[in-house]
């Protein structure tokens, strides 16, 4: 996995945490052990490096642009964009005066409960179809980390007739009710899936795009900017790059060591 940039480039006691605004509390779960698909928790592991170094970029890129919604999605599927959104809202919850959320709005193909080992059956799907379900009740508060999570459990819908309800326009108004000191991160469908990411990109404040090497085309991704602007584009990350020999970041060098110690 690779940098927050505007071209891929290869990547240089329980806080007070709120659910989001007027939904009560949520439920308290065990936080998942260190594992292939979430090491973002942990920054003496040596795979977290990335993730924290994408946290740093991405506070850096805020504070110059302001906002704090951020859709992270990819042109096409496997790009792992929901890998990245779950190890970077783990590693930015590790920071004290950082809020984070996690909403995952993949409808139909989601993953984020799979990568936290979260059990429905009610998530956001439900919340947005109205079925009396509240924010509290789909809410997770992970571990005793700074995160919030709010899962999806697959189901065929309507995605898109969701992703411009009420109900979806409620959701990011108490996400934006958060301030200026929370991360709220959207994990969206790919671009090209259907219209889903555009319709909520037009909300949020700005996109991380997820491409992976050899596989996403410059077409592919000249046309997903187009469909998303005029949300701006806070950087590219270059996910599965095969970097330098040894250093499977690009880096050069070697840092099990310094992790190790």
């Amino acid at each position: 996995m690779n940098s927050l940039t505007n071209r891929p480039t290869p990547l240089a006691g329980r806080p007070d945490v709120s659910p989001l605004p007027g939904i009560g509390e949520v439920t308290d779960v065990e936080q998942p052990e260190i594992s292939a698909k979430l090491v973002g928790f942990e920054s003496k592991d040596a795979r977290s490096r990335p993730f924290n170094l994408l946290r740093a970029q991405l506070i850096k890129k805020l504070a110059e642009t302001g906002g704090h919604l951020i859709g992270i999605t990819s042109p096409a599927p496997n790009a792992g964009k929901s890998f990245v959104a779950s190890n970077l809202a783990a590693s930015m919850s590790q920071l004290s005066n950082r809020r984070t959320v996690l909403i995952d709005l993949d409808l139909r193909r989601a993953t984020i409960a799979d990568i936290f080992g979260l059990e429905g059956p009610e998530g956001v799907t439900e919340y947005l179809l109205g079925d009396e379900l509240s924010l509290s009740q789909i809410g997770r508060r992970i571990g005793t980390s700074n995160l919030v999570v709010y899962p999806t459990f697959p189901a065929p819908v309507n995605s898109a007739e969701l992703m411009v309800s009420d109900r979806l326009l409620d959701l990011v108004a108490r996400a934006r009710a958060l301030g200026e000191d929370a991360v709220v991160i959207f994990d969206l469908p790919p671009v090209f899936a259907n219209d889903d990411a555009i319709l909520v990109a037009e909300q949020l404040d700005g996109i991380l795009l997820v491409v992976e090497q050899g596989v996403t085309t410059k077409k592919q991704l000249q046309s997903s900017l187009q469909l998303l602007h005029p949300t701006p584009l806070l950087g590219t990350i270059f996910n599965r790059f095969t970097g330098g020999s040894g250093d499977p970041y690009g880096y050069g060098g070697k840092y099990d060591g310094y992790y190790s110690d």
